[in-house]
């Protein structure tokens, strides 16, 4: 496995692990086998992370089969994409994503999107159904890092930004 610049190519690891069949605990904290750090994401997320993963495993949810029907969706999508295919490729994305092209003849149909990043002073505290706390102090500020993306129609009249996206802060 190669290394750049200190950061770990982790591809090759899932598609090792998805392959073997062998069952990986769900984390909720990313662990780098490069260099053993771990990111702790802000305890919002946490904690609707565990709620949604709690939800999923009562449905059969599994991190193996989601990452081998992901990556069978992967090769899908990009061959639908490379063929033109609409029609199939409507089946297996969101309305959103559908939408996405551009009609080059008229460029008046068109979307922008922005990111940003906000760097703010935040309080957090979760509490469980007692109204225990569980995690977080409201009493302390902690620092948060959050890149949102913002779209905008440039062909609606009166439209405005919407949130449309976050995306994991790089470490």
């Amino acid at each position: 496995m190669e290394k750049n610049e200190g950061r770990h190519d982790h591809r090759d690891d899932r598609e090792q692990w998805v392959e073997s069949g062998d069952k990986e605990p769900l984390n909720l904290i990313y662990r780098s086998s490069a260099n053993h750090t771990e990111i702790d994401r802000s305890g919002s997320f946490r904690m609707k992370s565990a709620y949604a993963i709690s939800k999923l495993r009562k449905f059969g949810y599994s991190k193996q089969g989601f990452y081998k029907e992901a990556f069978e969706l992967y090769k899908e999508i990009n061959a639908y994409l490379a063929h033109g295919d609409k029609t199939s490729l409507r089946k297996l994305v969101t309305e959103n994503m559908f939408s996405i092209g551009v009609d080059r003849n008229d460029l008046k149909k068109v979307f922008i999107q922005l990111t940003l990043e906000f760097l703010t002073n935040q309080k957090f505290e979760a509490y469980n159904s007692e109204g225990t706390a569980v995690a977080g102090d409201k009493n302390k500020e902690v620092l948060v890092r959050d890149i949102w993306v913002f779209e905008k129609s440039l062909f609606h009249p009166g439209a405005y930004w919407r949130l449309c996206g976050r995306i994991p802060p790089p470490k």
